[in-house]
């Protein structure tokens, strides 16, 4: 399928109807008084959550959406008929950001949860509204005022339980494979991975989570170099980071060197996105002497310094995968019920999303901004923030 992670709209909601100014008059009735009803209101904008829709696709070709006006009052008391709310369907784990302001307006990550983004007018008063026991014949009526108007941008990020980080051919794409349906490229070249995949790996007929892969990160990811600094901004949704980490490169590198590295990108991209929960995933230990696996393993943790859980698998042989999806699993299920159980938690949570989504934001501007003024000083730049407006997401089940 297509994923169009951004799209830029403008909405504008509907003005309320004008009050009318009428006056009853009947055959035996010459000055029966002031009639005129007031007006309708102006039809409102909402965003609602709908997961049958997976892109947003269809908001690059239309971007302007109006909500109908409310209808002016009538004679005879009669109320003019209210504007119809526009209702957009956007897909679950939409971010609603105001282009002017830059506030994030809302999250919208549960089916049928709604979002009001723009109020409608409201309706005008009719001269009967003004009659009183010294004004019995007024002829004051009061406009419909205009509903709100405001350039949005729609985010749309992957919303997965579990992200894989790591260098170019770590790994991730095999253990992808390895535990869901996925089936990822898997090849012996770097940026074999182009796009995010995403798997839902089954621990059993009731349980799951979703895990997603995204390009591999290189040296100087945070500044704009390879591939990765498109698609982290949509770590900033799940729960566990999983670091994989090659324990025989190719290259001969160190892997203690490599995963200092990433953790330094993670670092420099979004400080409050580096302090999330991170397990190191040591792959590829089917490579190794047998009788070295755990001398090196444990080389690699104390380089490092870490301090966190650590998992030692081959998943082109899914050799430790059950071990370790079984304990992500019960991880993830440890955070719904806390989640579900504690508000304040979960409050916490939501407060964490919302400041690493800001970090990512800045970040990614600032090096639009930095492209932006290479550009005007004439200096050739091939890299691209943007071009991630149409990639393809691999779900699978």
């Amino acid at each position: 399928m297509k994923f169009v992670d951004e799209a830029p709209i403008a909405v504008h909601a509907g003005k309320g109807g004008n009050g009318c100014l009428s006056f009853r008059r009947e055959k035996y009735i010459p000055m029966g008084g002031p009639d005129g009803g007031d007006g309708g209101d102006g039809g409102s904008v909402f965003l609602e959550a709908d997961d049958g829709v997976n892109t947003l696709v269809d908001y690059r070709y239309q971007r302007r959406f109006r909500a109908e006006n409310g209808e002016s009052g009538r004679g005879g008391n009669c109320t003019g008929k209210s504007g119809a709310d526009l209702v957009l369907q956007v897909p679950v784990g939409t971010t609603v950001i105001d282009e002017d302001t830059q506030e994030i307006l809302g999250d919208l990550t549960v089916k049928g949860q709604r979002l009001l983004v723009a109020q409608g007018g409201f309706h005008g008063l009719g001269n009967t509204r003004y009659k009183s026991s010294v004004n019995r014949a007024p002829r004051q009526t009061s406009p419909g005022s205009e509903g709100e108007s405001r350039n949005l941008r729609l985010e749309l990020k992957v919303l997965a339980d579990v992200g894989l980080l790591g260098l170019p051919n770590a790994g991730k794409s095999t253990f992808i494979r390895a535990v869901s349906s996925a089936k990822p490229k898997v090849a012996d070249y770097p940026f074999t991975t182009l796009v995010p995949n995403l798997g839902v790996v089954r621990v059993d007929r009731l349980r799951s989570f979703v895990i997603a892969d995204i390009p591999g990160l290189i040296e100087g990811a945070s500044e704009g170099a390879g591939l990765g600094i498109r698609f982290l901004k949509h770590l900033t949704r799940t729960r566990l980071l999983l670091h994989l980490v090659d324990m025989l490169p190719p290259d001969g590198s160190d892997p203690a060197d490599n995963a200092a590295a990433i953790e330094r990108e993670l670092q420099r991209f979004s400080p409050t996105l580096a302090e999330r929960e991170r397990w190191l995933v040591l792959n590829k230990t089917d490579l190794l002497p047998a009788d070295e696996v755990a001398e090196r393993c444990r080389a690699v943790v104390d380089a490092l310094g870490w301090t966190g859980s650590v998992h030692a698998i081959a998943a082109i042989n899914q050799t430790g995968t059950q071990g370790l999806c079984g304990a992500i699993m019960a991880h993830i299920e440890a955070i719904r019920d806390r989640e579900a159980h504690d508000p304040d938690f979960a409050d916490e949570e939501q407060d964490l999303q919302r400041r690493m989504q800001r970090e990512a934001r800045e970040k990614i501007e600032a090096l639009r901004l930095s492209r932006q003024q290479r550009d005007d000083d004439g200096v050739d730049d091939d890299d691209d923030l943007d071009d991630d407006d149409d990639v393809e997401v691999v779900y699978a089940p």
